[in-house]
């Protein structure tokens, strides 16, 4: 739906990204909360200490960490950006 919103402000259609918006709002609602960027970088630190994940190559580790302890609640694709830059610096 945020990929629509921004198709249609590049189309000149804000009736219909306006639409869409309201639709994530609605949506949003009924989801759990989020959790955000500062909870999930804690989550990733804890994750890697759990898991003994020391470069690149474990990033499938942590993740399956998180996605036990935090399925519903994580964006996992900002969470593996995130993880990705951790185990490399």
């Amino acid at each position: 739906r945020r990929e629509s919103i921004a198709l249609y402000e590049k189309g000149n259609r804000p009736d219909l990204a306006a639409k869409e918006a309201a639709e994530i709002g609605v949506i949003e609602s009924f989801l759990p909360q989020q959790m955000t960027e500062d909870e999930i970088k804690a989550a990733i630190t804890a994750a890697v200490a759990v898991t003994g994940a020391a470069s690149v190559k474990d990033i499938g580790k942590v993740m399956g960490e998180l996605k036990k302890a935090y399925t519903g609640r994580m964006d996992f694709a900002q969470a593996g950006a995130l993880v990705k830059t951790a185990l490399a610096g």
